[in-house]
């Protein structure tokens, strides 16, 4: 490793000798260093390692680095360290039992930080600064009077802190607007035309309700996230049942499907977490008896809003036959083949079907592979991504298979089917989630950002 000093705020230029399909090409970036009072760049190859312990480069034989220089800061590879693309044309990524809903629009917002807090996202953090450096960089970003949204997907793709979660995802996904004068009368309205709709859709009973849809709503509810208090209190189920007939009500052309129900539970932890001011303890515990109905009726009101936002980007995922879900499988296929032939062979000989483990994967999100705790980590990098849930996803499912592609190989047909519909991962840390994240924007530059060095003619 080397050490450059007396480099106040500069552009170091880093470079990476690839060979690909023994194709000599030569990749450069040059991160900027965001603090101005940096006096000590240190290069070393501690990427490279992390790389090579998880097996990245040995499943790749057409793609071998002859050398590698990372400016490295003991983080997990961000957009703004990993490789931009191979083309010098690229452009970089930015960074009922049912109770009717009271009238919201009738309760003004809290003023602590929740989703609520649309006037000034920080009117219940302290007046002095955070002392943490993401923190600062969080509260200056949300305390501007108009977001900078590219600034703040920059900050978000590596991490959200909770206090700023619930805010920051409603921002990110165009919920709420960017300009802080427009918000209050943006949530008010939101909330005000869900409120009314539910109310006049429940007002005469179940017994006007589609009762096929809504049957097949109550049976999946009690099954979603079985083994999280918050999800098996009863205030919270009915609102994940008024949401999802809501949301397949207003959208008949693919109406509930499921696996939707796992998708609206990050939207509703998150935003629950908010309400009882970041006390994990409460929720762990569904103790939430502290949160009001208002409080209630707007955690639901922008559950539904939030998840309509994801499923517009993905809605041909469940519209019939879910063509979206086999489209991406079909992708998923060709970049394992690409990137781990040998694998993708292996899985083919003992008559593995991508379809026969990758439809959950992606119907569902990994909803079911991972901790919530781990899937909130991954959305927040997910909203921070252009076509996250779309596009980004399919390189992280192929990461994850690829992370397992030794074992994999090691198996036969019900040894693998076995292995990949439990895998590993609900035991792992945050960490484990970012280095799964950086392999699969990895991939996603070499893959996507930069097909014409991949692609045999």
């Amino acid at each position: 490793m080397g050490y450059y000093k007396g480099l106040p705020r500069v552009n170091i230029q880093t470079l990476v000798d690839l060979h690909i399909d023994n194709v000599p090409v030569n990749v450069s970036w040059a991160p900027f260093l965001d603090d101005k009072d940096d006096t000590v760049v240190e290069f070393n190859v501690e990427l490279s390692r992390r790389m090579e312990s998880s097996g990245f480069w040995r499943r790749t034989p057409a793609f071998t680095p002859s050398k590698i220089h990372v400016e490295y800061s003991g983080q997990a590879i961000t957009p703004d360290t990993a490789i931009r693309g191979l083309s010098s044309q690229r452009t970089p990524s930015p960074e009922p039992t049912s109770r009717p809903l009271t009238a919201t629009s009738q309760s003004p917002p809290s003023d602590h930080l929740s989703p609520l807090s649309i006037q000034s996202p920080l009117s219940a953090q302290s007046p002095h600064k955070p002392a943490d450096p993401t923190h600062e960089k969080f509260h200056m970003a949300l305390g501007a009077a108009t977001i900078d949204l590219a600034l703040l997907q920059k900050l978000s793709w590596t991490g959200i802190p909770r206090e700023y979660r619930a805010i920051t995802w409603q921002l990110l996904m165009g919920y709420l607007p960017l300009a802080s004068t427009r918000r209050a009368g943006t949530l008010q309205r939101k909330r005000k035309e869900y409120g009314d709709w539910v109310r006049q859709t429940f007002a005469r009973g179940e017994d006007a309700l589609d009762r096929v849809l809504w049957r097949q709503i109550q049976v999946d509810v009690p099954r979603t996230s079985p083994g999280s208090p918050v999800f098996q209190n009863p205030r919270v189920q009915r609102c994940l049942e008024r949401i999802l007939y809501a949301w397949a009500a207003r959208h008949p052309a693919s109406g509930y499907v499921q696996g939707i129900n796992d998708l609206l539970t990050p939207f509703v932890y998150v935003f629950l977490e908010a309400e009882c001011n970041g006390d994990t303890t409460a929720l762990d515990r569904a103790d939430l008896d502290a949160i009001d109905d208002a409080q209630m009726d707007g955690v639901e009101a922008d559950s539904f809003w939030s998840l309509s936002k994801l499923l517009d980007g993905i809605q041909d995922n469940y519209t019939h036959a879910q063509p979206g879900i086999q489209r991406q499988i079909v992708k998923l296929k060709d970049l394992v083949t690409r990137v781990d032939h040998t694998l993708a062979a292996h899985l083919q000989s003992e008559g593995v079907e991508f379809v026969q483990f990758a439809f959950r994967w992606i119907n569902c999100l990994l909803m079911r592979e991972l901790r919530l705790a781990s899937i909130i980590r991954m959305w927040d990098t997910y909203l921070a991504e252009p076509n996250g849930f779309a596009m980004f996803h399919i390189y992280v499912c192929a990461a994850m298979l690829l992370k397992w592609s030794a074992q994999l190989r090691a198996m036969d047909f019900q040894q693998i089917m076995l292995f990949l519909q439990q895998p590993p991962a609900l035991q792992w840390a945050t960490e484990d989630v970012e280095l799964l994240l950086s392999e699969a924007y990895m991939l996603k530059c070499l893959y996507h950002d930069a097909p014409r060095h991949l692609h045999k003619n």
